[in-house]
C-alpha cells in the first residue's frame, strides 16, 4: 500500500524457521524510482534469556534486478541439482520444545 509520506510502498515477510526474511519495495527521495531492500531479522536468545533480533539488509536497484535474480536462480539451481538430485527438501518447523510441526 502507497503512502505518500513514506518510502515504504510494499512489504512481503517470509518466516523460515528461526528467520524472517523481509523483501521490501521503497522509493528514492522525491518518489521518482523504485529500490528493493531484503532483509534477514534472525531471531537469538541472549544467556538472561530474553530475545533479540540481529538483522542484515541487502540494498538492490532496478538495474541491478536482472543479473541478481538471473545469479541467484543459477546458485539455487546448482545445488538443486548437485547435492539434492532436482528438489531441495521442504524445511520442517520445529516447535519451542523441539516436536516437529
Amino acid at each position: 500500500m502507497y503512502n505518500e509520506e513514506t518510502e515504504d510502498v510494499y512489504s512481503k515477510p517470509v518466516r523460515a524457521g528461526k528467520r524472517t526474511y523481509f523483501f521490501d519495495v521503497k522509493t528514492t527521495k522525491g518518489q521518482k524510482d523504485y529500490y528493493l531492500t531484503i532483509t534477514e531479522s534472525k531471531r537469538r536468545t541472549n544467556p538472561d534469556g530474553s530475545l533479540s533480533y540481529d538483522k542484515h539488509k541487502i540494498f538492490l536497484y532496478k538495474e541491478d534486478f536482472k543479473k541478481f535474480s538471473e545469479g541467484l536462480e543459477e546458485v539455487i539451481n546448482y545445488i538443486k541439482d548437485t547435492y539434492f538430485g532436482g528438489e531441495i527438501p521442504e524445511r520442517v518447523e520445529k516447535s519451542e520444545e523441539g516436536e516437529d510441526f
